[in-house]
């Protein structure tokens, strides 16, 4: 019987999610939105997706070896706990979502950050494969990020571990949303950038930017401000050159601070990124040691659900490892005391 891993990517609208090979090889994807039955029902739209894909794997002749959760927000993954907030999928926050989905279905589960869960899709099956160490940006909506350094997913003590996209880029920058100030997502998250224009079209009378929008500044969104500024809208080039200037200063604090093998950008900001590449590595060499940006390889590509539903399937793989690390140490140490017994034994 053929063994696969099932991955689940929830998401404050969509959630995703599929059967995933130890290769990484999406065979059957399942999707639903995620409050589909009602306000609240995030965690039934999990459960009858799940579901779904055990009847489809019994029915194709597979056995599935664990469940991987990607869930925005803060996780307590050592129990599979999501944290007090979570502003995407407000209903599962302070949830035990491990110990629910493995007590209903009998399986191991393994519930972590969703861009936690992207960064290890990226560094087991995508651009930092065979790589020891890589960073993942992830500015959609809000802004997340995952770090991977030798081999090890960096958690951090209470889960809050390589959170740079609150980090501050301008200690004197505005409050954000997170309750700190002048945070990298204030300026290159889509949220992000879609508030900077709306406050900066308010003080430009006859802003382009802001027609384009049929006269309602509550219309202008990312997507939108990054056209204008391809087409010569000074308001749109001032906020997207903003947001190249933070994204590259925030290169060159991973670049100095981590020096990792590879950074992805990802997330639904990147495609309006991507031809803007050559302008914020421009920005990133004002920062970073000119030697470790070189040899840093950075790659900006548009998202894809399926690579994080991937990032939750790896989490089982991953985790498996951890177990088995950690039970090769406690032979180890077991079988260094019981040497070093014997040899006090022998002296007397």
């Amino acid at each position: 019987m053929k063994r696969v891993l099932l991955g689940v990517d929830v998401g404050g609208t969509t959630t995703a999610a599929g059967l995933v090979t130890a290769a990484g090889h999406v065979l059957v994807e399942e999707r639903a939105p995620t409050h589909h039955a009602g306000p609240r029902t995030a965690n039934r739209t999990i459960v009858e997706l799940i579901g779904s894909l055990r009847r489809r794997a019994a029915r194709d002749g597979l056995a599935i070896e664990g469940i991987g959760v990607g869930v925005p927000g803060i996780v307590d993954a050592a129990s599979g706990r999501i944290g007090d907030e979570a502003p995407h999928v407000p209903d599962l926050a302070g949830q035990p979502l491990g110990a629910r989905l493995g007590k209903r279905f009998g399986l191991p589960v393994f519930v972590d950050n969703d861009v936690n869960a992207l960064a290890l899709a990226e560094f087991v099956f995508g651009h930092g494969r065979r790589a020891r160490s890589l960073v993942v940006l992830a500015p959609g909506t809000g802004f997340g990020a995952g770090v991977v350094l030798d081999g090890h997913l960096v958690r951090g003590a209470h889960g809050f571990g390589g959170e740079f996209g609150h980090a501050p880029v301008k200690f004197d920058g505005p409050p954000c949303w997170c309750g700190g100030r002048g945070c990298l997502a204030l300026y290159a998250s889509g949220r992000g950038i879609a508030e900077a224009a709306r406050a900066r079209v308010a003080s430009t009378a006859g802003a382009p930017l802001l027609a384009a929008a049929g006269g309602d500044p509550a219309a202008i969104t990312a997507p939108l401000v990054f056209r204008a500024a391809e087409a010569g809208d000074a308001v749109a080039v001032s906020v997207v050159d903003e947001a190249c200037r933070a994204l590259g200063a925030m290169l060159g604090v991973i670049v100095n601070g981590l020096n990792p093998e590879v950074v992805v950008i990802t997330g639904g900001v990147a495609a309006s990124l991507a031809p803007l590449e050559r302008r914020i590595l421009g920005a990133a060499g004002e920062y970073a040691f000119r030697r470790a940006l070189v040899r840093t390889r950075v790659v900006i590509t548009p998202a894809d659900k399926r690579v994080t539903m991937r990032g939750a399937a790896a989490l089982v793989l991953y985790e498996r490892e951890l177990a088995r690390g950690r039970a090769r140490e406690r032979g180890a140490r077991a079988a260094g005391r019981a040497a070093g017994s014997r040899r006090r034994g022998g002296k007397r």
